[in-house]
């Protein structure tokens, strides 16, 4: 089942970018070291186009050092971009953010032009901890869930920077599969849109293999590292569940209990430093994305096509009447 979520606000996020990016200096786009390709917006990158993008990684403490650094290194690699990694409740590395801004826009700076900066990403990828570091104060509300920022707020972080905090902004349609599930997981998307369960068995489905050192030491999985890669999906999540208790009549394991326990200790990162996707990986899939999206595009125009010609023959009837 595809993953989607665009509650209302994120329409009226959308417009606020249009209006207010026509006067920004720097576009920060805070990303979730753990998915870095998935929780980059494309339609963010479609709205601030032509602005000097910093590409902030956070939660970078709790995902794998390693893949990290080739994140780092791919968005470093593209033109007028940089990227930082970043834990947003560390105030020192946070302040990496404005020496940052200032190397993208030597040019802004002082009374007389000062920086402007647009801050956005997805829902629950950190924004506001980082905020209220930044600013030393509770300015932005904060919490576990999606969505809660719905308006945009103006934060002055000294006399000539100024910085827009907008809400957190899904894809208007995700068109990569495995993004929706690793969105899910990180919990970016609000919970009434996906069935816990199915996120489970997928997360379980990728890290199973690179991971799985994590997993056996986590839920003191039997076997080695081989053989839990080799398990079925159903039947790692069913382990699971034995093994932390989620029982119910006669000896049935309770799978969304399982489930939920696999997403929570991946988003309290108790399982480990996790990563769910490579440069390479995410590229691959986003093709795939595309030319599925093309094809539904397609077959949506087909049938556009074909109810319009069928509706031809009607048209001089209307008219006579």
């Amino acid at each position: 089942m595809a993953i989607q979520w665009f509650p209302g606000h994120m329409h009226l996020t959308k417009k606020a970018i249009v209006e207010r990016v026509k006067d920004i200096d720097v576009v920060i786009e805070l990303l979730d070291a753990r998915m870095p390709g998935s929780s980059a917006n494309p339609l963010l990158a479609e709205l601030t186009a032509g602005r000097p993008s910093l590409k902030v990684l956070n939660k970078q403490d709790v995902a794998d050092a390693v893949r990290t650094a080739r994140w780092l290194d791919h968005y470093n690699g593209l033109p007028d971009t940089r990227a930082i990694p970043l834990d947003a409740s560390e105030t020192a590395p946070a302040r990496q953010i404005v020496a940052a801004c200032h190397a993208l826009a030597p040019s802004r700076g002082g009374m007389a032009k000062p920086m402007r900066v647009l801050i956005c990403g997805v829902p629950n990828v950190g924004k506001s901890t980082l905020i209220n570091t930044l600013t030393g104060s509770k300015k932005a509300k904060t919490g576990d869930e999606a969505g809660i920022t719905k308006l945009e707020q103006r934060i002055v972080l000294a006399d000539d920077f100024y910085l827009w905090d907008t809400p957190g902004m899904l894809w208007p349609r995700i068109t990569v599969d495995r993004s929706g599930f690793n969105l899910a997981a990180g919990g970016a998307v609000g919970r009434n849109a996906y069935d816990e369960e199915e996120v489970a068995l997928e997360f379980l489905q990728y890290v199973k293999a690179p991971y799985a050192d994590l997993l056996k030491a986590r839920f003191r999985l039997p076997g080695d590292a081989a053989q839990i890669a080799a398990m079925r999906d159903e039947e790692l999540l069913e382990a699971v569940g034995r093994l932390r208790g989620a029982l119910q009549g006669k000896g049935r394991i309770n799978l969304q209990k399982a489930a939920e326990i696999v997403i929570h200790e991946f988003r309290s990162a108790t399982l480990g430093r996790i990563t769910l996707e490579t440069p390479e990986e995410f590229a691959a899939w986003w093709a795939e994305g595309q030319r599925k999206d093309a094809e539904r595009q397609a077959k949506k125009a087909a049938r556009k096509g074909g109810r319009g010609s069928r509706a031809e023959p009607d048209a001089p009837g209307a008219e006579a009447a």
